[in-house]
């Protein structure tokens, strides 16, 4: 990426945050380039939030972040390898993706580009890139799976752990919906053009968002031709799949997890099923639990203030 092109990427940003004064800027993890956003106080606790598949950091609603800005935090948020404008990878997949799918809920292995585990290991590099020897991690679906691995894999670097609408992966939960199965294998039509792409979106969104807090439809399409203006990378959703899929049952990692965590998971997610998150609370038992009900497969802003006192009581237990 240019000189100049970094340039417009932070204008963007800021203009686009503009309360919190963010600062957004790359930073080099191996062969990768992360864009990175921080705002808040830069000696206050940080607070690393990881997202989910095929989601752009920019998926963070304002309004929480703006909680742990208020409560004094450093906000860290990021765009994953393959996603947003970090690094894409060049990768080809190969295999039929329902055949892979059926190969990973048979638990076999699975061939990817990486897995969840270089993941986590970004996770720890943007922290290394930042002067960061620990934060506290707050991840959303993927995000949430990066996150155990974290914990789980190096300690040291993770003060709590919230975690929001994910799992454990294990191929022994209950699948999603069916209407979601071949969307998320991504089978279909390869139509790129903006209209074309801001409506399938629009039609995935509403199959799992939150039936007791709905959003807008102006909203949503607001932001989603936001995230598609600032970048459209098709190619490395898929990765991320297959890197979740080749990934396996994060179940032996989770089970090792010592710090503060809490789950939170709503009991109408259509993708990520709450068995999921019982599961988790059985793996961690000193974990808080929070099943909402009304909740889908998104971030309502309802719910916003509530996800972050959670969160906060989480961090407190950490001190």
């Amino acid at each position: 990426m240019s000189h100049a092109q970094r340039e417009t990427v932070t204008g963007t940003l800021e203009r686009q945050a503009g309360t919190a004064e963010p600062e957004a800027f790359f930073v080099d993890v191996g062969e990768l380039e992360f864009c990175v956003e921080t705002r808040g106080d830069p000696r206050g606790e940080p607070v690393i939030l990881v997202m989910g598949l095929g989601a752009q950091m920019t998926l963070w609603p304002e309004a929480l972040l703006e909680h742990y800005v208020r409560e004094g935090h450093r906000v860290i948020r990021f765009d994953n390898r393959d996603i947003g404008l970090s690094s894409h990878l060049r990768n080809r997949l190969k295999g039929n993706p329902m055949a892979v799918m059926a190969k990973a809920r048979m638990g076999l292995n699975i061939s990817a580009p990486y897995t969840l585990h270089e993941m986590a290991a970004d996770v720890c590099g943007v922290m290394d890139a930042l002067g960061l020897a620990s934060a506290h991690l707050v991840g959303v679906s993927m995000g949430g799976m990066i996150s155990q691995l974290v914990a789980a894999t190096w300690p040291e670097r993770v003060r709590s752990a919230t975690l929001i609408m994910t799992s454990t992966n294990s191929p022994r939960l209950p699948m999603p919906k069916p209407s979601l199965i071949v969307r998320l294998a991504g089978v279909g039509k390869k139509v790129s053009d903006e209209e074309t792409v801001v409506e399938r979106s629009m039609d995935f969104w509403k199959l799992i968002q939150s039936p007791g807090f709905p959003a807008r439809d102006d909203d949503l399409r607001e932001r989603i031709t936001y995230n598609f203006r600032r970048s459209y990378n098709p190619a490395g959703i898929l990765r991320q799949t297959r890197a979740i899929l080749a990934t396996g049952s994060l179940s032996s990692a989770t089970r090792r997890i010592r710090q503060p965590v809490a789950v939170i998971h709503g009991l109408a997610d259509p993708l990520v099923r709450p068995a999921a998150a019982k599961q988790l609370g059985y793996l961690i038992p000193h974990a808080r639990l929070e099943l909402i009900d009304g909740m889908g497969h998104d971030l309502p802003e309802p719910l916003l203030g509530r996800f972050a006192e959670i969160s906060f009581e989480t961090m407190d237990r950490a001190s």
